[in-house]
């Protein structure tokens, strides 16, 4: 069938209209094609006009998706109990015969895997209202920007994402008629009590030849919100031929001395990620997902989205003082999988007033105690709650964040969590040994409250691991050759904020990676020295204790900064060994040179270990 005659026939007029402004004629046969293949009862087109926007945010409410709270514009969401998280299993790339990720990589057959998803899709938005949705990843009208085409008949998803992107309605009706933009597919399925039912039929499929996302048979946001995590491996696949790279970064600003420097950071889950980029005095560009480009011998950044969709567990007045702030106010909030009660407020794990006795929460009627049907106690509300919204309501929020220009990265860091080995804060001797020993050399501990078992390390190069749409091999190889040509390339950073010492004590506060901002900050511009120690240039005691008095209003002592900065030499060659292992026997493709800057720094630490022990003072160094 043509697709304008199913335009025609499927769309109101006034929704017709609006699709026919954009004259990308691949637009109209992707909407067309899947409006028959779906058959959904009706169908509504989103421009960037208020009018539509509040549109899908009231059928929300409408659809039983959300409800309203106490405060103007907040509103809560649940998924299935069952339909908390990403689905991993179920997340599987569409692969062209013959053609291999690695064996590590959930994949399938291209067409058996269209075959499947499009016999999915049949019918299943019978009774349901289609919205599309017209956004952009990365700012308006810039050398970053990505067009991208939603489609769903989830009200929530629609919202989430208005929260979350930039509107670009307007974008499209300026396009070409052959410009390739990303596509997005996604059903909730069949409902009862208003989440999705059909767990069994869940798939997430990810066809990297047609730029296009599919996902059906559920509502949590990691698995729908096609334009997160999801299309960051279409970007990842996207950028690598073209010489730019997808990060799995926040950017922020770092105030200096009469100066802002940018930073993009890559810490896998509960590694400090989120509270390094909403640390207090300093400026958020975006705390999750970066593009990065080379400009002038320069790097620059933006944030792909505009909004948060934030884990809300642990968040209190104390650490988390700015997101607090904005989670009490007024302004579009979507909380999901709290704990919400009769008066409109909610509550979540670790919110600092006391937990009441009874509400509404995942799992439906809930009250202290209650169990699920394998026994297990129901919390308050669910680990992965989470909450969106635009981050113009965040007090931080950097006036560069909707630069088409970006903003020029200074400095990248890596963190991981780590009890042993890596002291709090280093520098790499250059852009390769950055890449090499911090950022494809990325570790994190598992924790007992995650896995049961604490004290695993888990190998997880850049913190994108899961993502990678590319081989572990040449993602490390797009890496190392971005850093070519650049006159003032980014400095790379590690930083541990776990550090213990030997009875299992933190050598950290929460508030220390305060001063390994500002001491990074002032290495970016030469304002600081530095100690070479095998692994990396660390800090100086004295710059230290001026940094934690000027910042922090603390003492900062010689035993505070032997306990944290001695270069652990015995923990430090099992980690290059570990990694070396890793890079010889599980990534097929490793470059050459991830192997000869590994071995040279595990002989410097084998040097400096038979010249002066096993444990190095800084003051020795």
């Amino acid at each position: 069938m043509e697709p304008d005659r199913v335009l025609k026939e499927r769309l109101s007029a006034s929704d017709f209209d609006k699709l026919a402004a954009v004259e990308n004629e691949e637009v109209h046969r992707f909407i067309a094609r899947y409006i028959a293949l779906c058959d959904p009862a009706s169908v509504f087109v989103a421009t960037d006009s208020d009018e539509d926007i509040s549109y899908v945010r009231r059928k929300a409410v409408e659809h039983g998706e959300e409800s309203e709270l106490a405060l103007q514009g907040h509103t809560v969401h649940y998924d299935g109990y069952h339909d908390q998280a990403r689905d991993k299993k179920n997340t599987r790339f569409l692969l062209p015969e013959g053609m291999s990720l690695g064996a590590d990589i959930n994949a399938v057959e291209r067409k058996k895997g269209l075959s499947e998803m499009h016999e999915i899709l049949t019918g299943i938005m019978s009774g349901h209202e289609l919205f599309i949705r017209f956004f952009c990843l990365g700012p308006l009208n810039s050398e970053f920007s990505i067009p991208c085409v939603q489609l769903t008949d989830s009200a929530y998803v629609a919202h989430s994402e208005d929260l979350l992107y930039r509107k670009a309605y307007g974008l499209f009706k300026g396009m070409s008629k052959n410009e390739e933009f990303f596509r997005f597919v996604h059903s909730e399925g069949r409902l009862e009590n208003s989440v999705s039912v059909d767990i069994e039929k869940r798939r997430i499929y990810i066809d990297l030849e047609g730029n296009t996302v599919y996902s059906t048979n559920t509502q949590y946001g990691g698995n729908t919100i096609g334009l997160k995590k999801l299309a960051m491996r279409l970007a990842i696949q996207k950028s690598s031929p073209e010489g730019w790279l997808t990060e799995h970064m926040f950017v922020m600003g770092v105030n200096g001395p009469n100066r802002r420097s940018y930073f993009s950071g890559a810490f896998p889950s509960l590694c400090g990620k989120t509270s390094t980029s909403m640390v207090e005095g300093e400026t958020i560009v975006g705390d999750d997902i970066a593009y990065l480009r080379k400009k002038n011998g320069k790097v620059y950044g933006v944030n792909v989205e505009k909004g948060i969709f934030g884990i809300i567990q642990g968040v209190n007045q104390k650490d988390d003082a700015l997101i607090w702030r904005a989670l009490h106010s007024e302004g579009e909030i979507i909380f999901s999988n709290v704990l919400s009660v009769d008066d409109g407020g909610v509550y979540w794990i670790g919110k600092d007033d006391a937990p009441p006795e009874r509400g509404i929460n995942h799992c439906g009627e809930w009250t202290a105690g209650r169990r699920d049907a394998e026994g297990n106690e129901i919390d308050i509300s669910h680990k992965n709650a989470r909450f969106t919204l635009d981050m113009r309501l965040l007090s931080n929020r950097d006036p560069a964040m909707e630069d088409p220009e970006g903003v020029v990265i200074s400095g990248m860091i890596y963190g991981g969590r780590d009890s042993d080995t890596w002291v709090p804060v280093e520098e790499s001797f250059s852009w390769e040994h950055g890449i090499v020993t911090k950022g494809a050399s990325l570790e994190s501990e598992t924790t007992a409250a995650t896995l049961g078992q604490e004290g695993v390390r888990k190998f997880n190069p850049m913190s994108n691991l899961d993502f990678l749409s590319i081989t572990v091999g040449r993602y490390i190889e797009n890496n190392l050759e971005f850093g070519k040509g650049l006159s003032h390339p980014p400095k790379i950073f590690s930083v541990n904020y776990f550090l213990k010492d030997k009875s299992g004590n933190w050598l950290n506060e929460r508030e220390d990676k305060r001063v390994w901002l500002k001491w990074m900050e002032l290495r970016t511009h030469d304002d600081a020295g530095a100690l070479r120690s095998p692994t990396g240039y660390i800090p100086l005691f004295e710059d230290l204790k001026r940094l934690f008095s000027d910042v922090l209003k603390k003492t900062y002592t010689e035993e505070d900064y032997v306990s944290q900065f001695t270069v652990r030499i015995p923990e430090n060659l099992q980690k290059t060994e570990r990694i070396i292992r890793i890079y010889r026997n599980d990534v097929a493709d490793t470059p050459p040179v991830v192997i000869e800057l590994l071995k040279e720094q595990k002989n410097r630490l084998a040097a400096l270990r038979d010249a002066r022990g096993e444990y190095i003072s800084p003051f020795f160094l």
